[in-house]
């Protein structure tokens, strides 16, 4: 073990999920200490003694808040310190962060290197992740430090919305992690007490899909029946819910009933994102309204909770498109769903970055429609935080550079 390098982990609720694949890597060979907020992680910069290596793993919706913890480290004036970043964020504006006071910046996936990097600094500030091809060879948990959490079953996404950052910073090419690797971490969660059994994917319907657009029933149904025969009645799966969702086309009768045959919840979250069939077109969606219904419709039928996803302040969106995506809305709320409501993110990497930020009102016709339903406990969501996030970001973009 590096006895005089101290590692520190920024470890806070937004981002433990990026930080957990990496715990195993590094527990082995450096001494592990984690903050889960600002304090205690100048706290422990100050008490620790010996060389201390902090990582940070951050979204773009956090960069106002770490360039703010960077600058108070700064302030401490320890000279045997070193910052390093990874993420999306990171991975997608490099130069950037690099600005911010980090001393090295990953971008891309940091497993196949992390130990390297940590070891022995690099000659170059900015380092270039490799894909993780086989994602049995890392553990998406830690149980030395019982760091637990979701098993990240598939990584990639073939759909390339044109919104999303995953398909630009993991690929279009879905890769799965296999049944049998995940049933020795089911049973190590099991050992360790943690009962309730959660995927990380970006479609969980998708799970063993060699292209990622076409259903594998056979795989998709092995791996839920192989974990309920392991789990038996000592545990609970929950699939395509939270923190995970599935596309609208991927419900059918058969998958659907994958869930109430195998799994314990009670619900689906189903990326609906528009009800406009124009602005689904424009997004690269890959699906059309009538999915949308179609997939509220069978949740329903089978007693299953939809909980639909939808996005509003596209930078494309027009006076039409609101209107329909508020029936949309309306007629889903009817049925029986819940709305959970974003507001647009102009994410880097993304070909709506650029041409998102720019200055937008909220539509008085979606302010109406909230104060409508939030009553009614039929929509909920974070938008108005996420509309001061983006507020912020088309200042701190106005002179945006070639990056």
């Amino acid at each position: 073990m590096y006895e005089r390098k101290k590692v520190i982990l920024y470890y806070q609720k937004d981002n433990r999920y990026s930080f957990n694949p990496l715990i195993p890597i590094i527990e082995n060979h450096f001494e592990l200490f984690f903050a889960q907020d600002e304090l205690s992680l100048l706290n422990l910069i100050k008490s620790l003694e010996g060389e201390k290596l902090i990582l940070f793993s951050f979204f773009t919706t956090q960069i106002f808040e770490i360039k703010e913890v960077i600058k108070k480290i700064k302030e401490l004036k320890e000279k045997a310190l070193l910052l390093f970043a990874g993420g999306p964020h990171p991975t997608a504006r490099p130069k950037e962060v690099l600005n911010f006071g980090f001393d090295y910046v990953v971008s891309g996936e940091g497993e196949y290197l992390i130990l390297e990097i940590l070891k022995k600094q690099p000659n170059q500030k900015i380092v270039y992740g490799k894909k993780v091809l086989n994602l049995d060879e890392f553990l998406p948990f830690s149980e030395k430090h019982k760091k637990f959490g979701p098993i990240e079953i598939s990584r990639g996404c073939p759909f390339g919305c044109y919104f999303c950052q995953t398909p630009f910073i993991f690929g279009s090419k879905m890769r799965h992690r296999s049944i049998e690797n995940i049933l020795k971490l089911v049973e190590i969660l099991i050992k360790n007490n943690k009962r309730d059994i959660r995927f990380v994917t970006p479609n969980a319907f998708a799970y063993g899909s060699a292209d990622g657009k076409t259903i594998n029933y056979y795989l998709l149904e092995e791996l839920l029946k192989n974990i309920r025969n392991l789990i038996k009645d000592n545990g609970r799966i929950f699939f395509g819910t939270f923190p995970s969702e599935v596309r609208p086309e991927f419900v059918n009768e058969k998958t659907v009933s994958l869930i109430k045959k195998y799994c314990d919840n009670d619900n689906l979250v189903i990326g609906a994102q528009s009800g406009s069939e124009r602005l689904l077109k424009i997004l690269n969606r890959g699906h059309n309204v009538f999915d949308i219904y179609k997939a509220t419709e069978i949740t329903i039928k089978n007693n299953l909770k939809p909980n639909l996803d939808f996005i509003f302040g596209f930078p494309h969106e027009t006076e039409e498109d609101i209107k329909e995506t508020i029936k949309v809305i309306k007629d889903l709320t009817k049925m029986g769903a819940k709305i959970h409501l974003h507001t647009f993110i102009p994410l880097p990497q993304t070909p709506l970055f650029k041409v998102g930020l720019k200055d937008y009102e909220i539509s008085k016709e979606f302010i109406k429609l909230i104060r409508e339903l939030l009553p009614k406990g039929k929509i909920y969501g974070q938008w108005e935080k996420q509309w001061v996030i983006r507020k912020k970001l088309i200042e701190f973009y106005k002179n945006i550079d070639s990056e």
